[in-house]
């Protein structure tokens, strides 16, 4: 085995930060973790995606470990398939939080994810997925949305901004519900008071791992509360200004491997004996 590695678990987002901009994986992103796996180091998947969108990149790159899915709602075990922990989103205040946003901004389209290892993504007329790789379902109306329980909102504006979006969703909603944003078009609901940090910091309760132990690497402020949880966050050269004012590094885009850059050089810090606190100094 190759000497052991500044961190022990590795987080990392997928879009926009593991997965290029066609939803694969480079050959040298898994040669990397693979590396830093013989090394000793876990990887976690640490993503917004619900757990069944999950599951085929899972399978692609032979994990069967845990991964962090919905925005840190679901802790999934991809050997068991099935989620060792979950918390929906109560719907009464998820239609709630929806008519105070409306009541600011006008008419929103909205998606949902439902909960658990087989739930689906569920679209209402006007709302377009921001990733159409992914599968959708689209329903009549509104209220079709909310026939099973879900495990967050996704939310589309015709004319303002994610981030013009995010804000006065936040400014609106309250305890409603946590409001993030995670991608291109993506602001979304969840669980008032979970983040991807809650469902980091369980998993890696789980591998009897700590946040003293942990780099995770993001690309969008949903990834804020994950680097403030972490030892160290590396923020893609692709990154949200908000995350990037908040990253202790900034590597290479998703498009140019910059996680497996990062895992390099832990390897070979690593043969130096590079401590952790001097490693991969910005």
């Amino acid at each position: 085995m190759a000497p052991p590695l500044a961190y022990s678990l590795i987080a990392t987002d997928l879009d926009g930060t593991l997965l290029r901009g066609d939803d694969t994986l480079s050959d040298r992103s898994l040669h990397a973790l693979a590396r830093a796996a013989d090394a000793g180091a876990r990887h976690l998947v640490v993503t917004g995606r619900p757990a069944p969108r999950v599951r085929p990149l899972l399978d692609a790159m032979g994990s069967t470990g845990l991964a962090v899915c919905g925005q840190g709602a679901q802790v999934y075990d991809a050997g068991a398939d099935r989620l060792l922990w979950s918390i929906t989103l109560d719907r009464e205040l998820a239609e709630t939080a929806l008519g105070k946003i409306e009541a600011e901004v006008g008419e929103v389209y909205a998606a949902v994810d439902q909960d658990g290892v087989d739930g689906l993504t569920l679209i209402e007329p006007g709302y377009l997925m921001p990733h159409p790789t992914l599968p959708a379902f689209r329903v009549g109306r509104r209220d079709d949305l909310w026939c099973e329980p879900i495990s967050k909102v996704l939310l589309r504006h015709p004319t303002l901004s994610d981030d013009e979006l995010a804000a006065t969703a936040r400014a609106v909603v309250g305890s409603l519900a946590t409001v993030t944003m995670s991608g291109p078009g993506t602001v979304e609901l969840q669980p008032c008071g979970i983040t991807k940090a809650t469902g980091l910091a369980l998993a890696a309760e789980h591998l009897g791992l700590g946040a003293h132990e942990t780099i995770a690497f993001g690309d969008m402020p949903n990834d804020i509360p994950m680097f403030d949880w972490a030892a160290r966050g590396v923020a893609m050269a692709n990154a949200h200004p908000e995350l990037k004012a908040v990253a202790d590094a900034i590597t290479l885009s998703n498009e140019d491997d910059g996680i497996a850059v990062v895992l390099e050089q832990l390897l070979a810090d690593s043969l130096l004996g590079v401590p952790a606190e001097g490693a991969l100094n910005p």
